[in-house]
């Protein structure tokens, strides 16, 4: 990769490396080269945590811990970090082996929000908290302003279960009630209850399948 382009990464980020190598380091895949980004996603992904997790602090001092950890969460997810890697077209960047990048390893999401972590570790290493955490944050702006209320980022069968302990009814009983399909493509059926209310649902996971009966017997109760 030609120096310049380089430069237009590192315009592309704001950021000026003193020590380039970090840089690129934090964009080679193991794939490619023994000296990889592993240890600098695992450092990133650490500072990425404590960055968020600063500043929701500091954006919402009257939210209780379980709703900034959905809001964290829903920060720092891999969908995220992917979709940040592909506006910076972090994929053009990557150092990947032959078979890697042959199997769309540029555009694999799980590499992308690995390759993002790494840049954030790599800053850190390069400069100092403070300069990390503004990196970050002007990353993550985007994402920081436009977080949905924290009570809609519950799942299903936490919003079935405080609707019903704020009402003293019976906490619902999830029941596995069918499986069905070849083993390439299970089918899990699974029945949600709770006094004279029951409902079903059908998923590829029993996981799933229970966050949809939990939606469904929520609907039977708001309705009635």
């Amino acid at each position: 990769m030609k120096p310049t382009d380089w430069q237009t990464l590192q315009k592309k980020l704001n950021y000026r490396f003193t020590n380039l190598a970090l840089l690129k380091q934090a964009l080679t895949h193991r794939s490619h080269s023994i000296t990889h980004n592993e240890r600098l996603e695992y450092l990133g992904d650490a500072l990425l945590e404590t960055i968020i997790s600063i500043e929701l602090y500091r954006r919402h001092p009257q939210a209780p811990e379980g709703n900034l950890t959905r809001l964290r969460a829903a920060i720092v997810k891999g969908s995220n970090l992917a979709k940040i890697a592909k506006q910076l077209a972090l994929g053009e960047y990557l150092q990947l082996g032959d078979g890697e990048r042959k199997s769309g390893g540029s555009r694999r999401e799980t590499i992308l929000a690995d390759a993002v972590e790494a840049i954030i570790a790599a800053v850190y290493l390069d400069s100092d908290f403070a300069l990390c955490e503004s990196f970050t944050l002007a990353l993550f702006e985007q994402n920081l302003e436009a977080l949905p209320d924290a009570e809609a980022l519950k799942d299903a069968k936490t919003r079935l279960q405080e609707y019903l302990q704020g009402r003293g009814l019976p906490l619902p009983i999830y029941t596995l009630e069918k499986e069905s399909g070849p083993e390439h493509n299970r089918k899990f059926t699974v029945s949600a209850s709770s006094e004279n209310y029951r409902s079903e649902a059908t998923a590829t996971n029993r996981k799933k399948a229970e966050q949809a009966a939990a939606e469904s017997l929520l609907l039977h109760y708001r309705k009635s």
